[in-house]
């Protein structure tokens, strides 16, 4: 049973979930974030979610200041209001004790509220309504502009020196390539919260075109023309 047939509805998803801060980090629906997770408070978590749901949120912590580290100690920071769920979809334990784990996203949501779970890590109660679009796989896909996009990403990479598998990327459909852009690309907390919030596919290709051009910009790169 694939992720989209599992979850079709706001519904068939728990209103309240754990949620693992992560400052420059977020996930979308039907990418994958892997995670190496060590902290005790975390590893928690996991135990409690993979004898549950298998469910947990992605938030980034409120602001862009990493005095405080990646995810905040205190159980009282401010955290972001709109994050995503995600699916367990890989999980290995190291002999050290940690996990490896890879989410594959399923909805983004709102939090409503924090629960009281009595745990180490957070809960929060949370809505999925308003993207409740998110569990329609490729919805939207027909109006990205999928020439520009290819173009600004193969700028892009040669700008920055990186190498990648161009057939693959050209076989990839909308969402996928978009989606995993989003969550991989190395943008700050403002910028990847701006690709998360997006209302819909074509609105984050843009945000995603319009990141890379300001970039390439700075650096005197200028647009290629796709072979």
């Amino acid at each position: 049973m694939t992720l989209t047939d599992r979850y079709r509805r706001p519904a068939d998803l728990p209103p309240r979930i754990p949620v693992f801060p992560l400052r420059g980090a977020i996930l979308l629906p039907r990418a994958t974030l892997p995670l190496n997770v060590f902290e005790p408070r975390y590893l928690e978590m996991l135990d409690d979610v993979m004898s549950g749901s298998r469910i947990l949120g992605i938030l980034q912590p409120e602001g862009a200041d990493d005095d405080d580290g990646e995810s905040p100690e205190s159980k009282s920071a401010g955290l972001r209001r709109v994050g995503c769920a995600g699916r367990v979809t890989s999980y290995q334990e190291l002999d050290d004790g940690r996990l490896i784990i890879t989410l594959t996203g399923v909805v983004r949501f709102e939090c409503v509220g924090e629960a009281e779970g009595g745990t180490s890590y957070r809960i929060m109660s949370v809505s999925y309504d308003r993207f409740a679009a998110d569990l329609t796989e490729g919805l939207g896909e027909d109006l990205v502009d999928r020439r520009n996009l290819l173009r600004v990403l193969k700028s892009y990479l040669e700008a920055n020196g990186l190498k990648t598998d161009w057939s693959a990327i050209q076989k990839a459909s909308n969402e996928f390539l978009i989606n995993a852009l989003s969550v991989m690309c190395p943008y700050g907390p403002e910028e990847k919260q701006a690709l998360l919030e997006a209302k819909d596919l074509k609105s984050r290709a843009d945000v995603l075109v319009a990141l890379a051009e300001i970039e390439l910009a700075s650096n005197g790169s200028s647009g290629s023309t796709l072979q």
